[in-house]
């Protein structure tokens, strides 16, 4: 298999430094940027397997680069940042990143997750490739919205919506198990592919998410339903 390709985005030259060498012995190949448009511009030309973003970019926020990267790639978005508080991490979730880590960061726990989220990815795209063509198991219908499956598409009233890896994932398991309740536990699994150590709130912050996008009024879900206690399940 071809080496794959990270795109890490940081100015920090010791950062990147300290990345390239521990990614390099993995055999992944890399890209660099220094700031969010030069990194706008490699997804679009290289199209790169994962990305490592920074917060604190010298032109563009990261946070804002995330929302320009979703709209062109459903490759996983980590965020390495300084910034320590809950409100940005729940930002980068929020916005379509599937994990947030705080420098200064353990290059084995970053390797560690680079991975779990290639392997996660490389499981979906696989299963999209499998399907030759669209059939009922492969598109879900429930009121305006539209999973798309073989595409890795959703669709409100005729318009894709921006979802993260995760999102679509998360959004999958809970549409092809309609009224099966999944534990937070369960859900990290099967999503994220690890354990979680006791640490939900990620699967909280993508529930939420998922609300507000495909939710007429994510304040009262039709769709995604909170069990007290027991976890989430989907509603047809």
């Amino acid at each position: 298999m071809a080496a794959e390709t990270i795109l890490i985005v940081d100015d920090d030259e010791d950062i990147q430094e300290i990345q390239k060498i521990y990614l390099k012995k993995e055999g992944f190949h890399l890209l660099f940027a220094r700031d969010g448009q030069t990194a706008i511009t490699l997804v679009k030309n290289k199209n790169p397997h994962l990305i490592i973003l920074d917060v604190g970019l010298p032109d563009i926020d990261g946070f804002e680069v995330c929302q320009h990267l979703r709209r062109i790639t459903k490759v996983p978005i980590l965020f390495l940042s300084g910034r320590e508080n809950d409100v940005d991490q729940i930002l980068g979730h929020r916005i379509g990143g599937d994990d947030y880590m705080i420098k200064p960061f353990r290059p084995g726990i970053l390797i560690a997750k680079v991975k779990a989220h290639l392997r996660r990815y490389r499981e979906l795209s696989s299963q999209n490739e499998s399907l030759a063509a669209p059939s009922e198991q492969t598109i879900i219908h429930f009121g305006d919205i539209v999973i798309e499956k073989e595409n890795c598409v959703v669709k409100k009233k005729g318009v894709p919506l921006a979802l993260s890896t995760k999102e679509f994932l998360l959004l999958c398991l809970l549409a092809d198990h309609p009224n099966r309740v999944f534990s937070l536990e369960e859900i990290f699994d099967r999503v994220w592919g690890e354990q979680s150590l006791g640490d939900y709130r990620t699967v909280m912050v993508h529930i939420s998410n998922l609300r507000k996008k495909i939710e007429e009024n994510p304040a009262k879900p039709a769709w995604i339903l909170t069990v007290r206690g027991l976890g989430y399940k989907f509603s047809l």
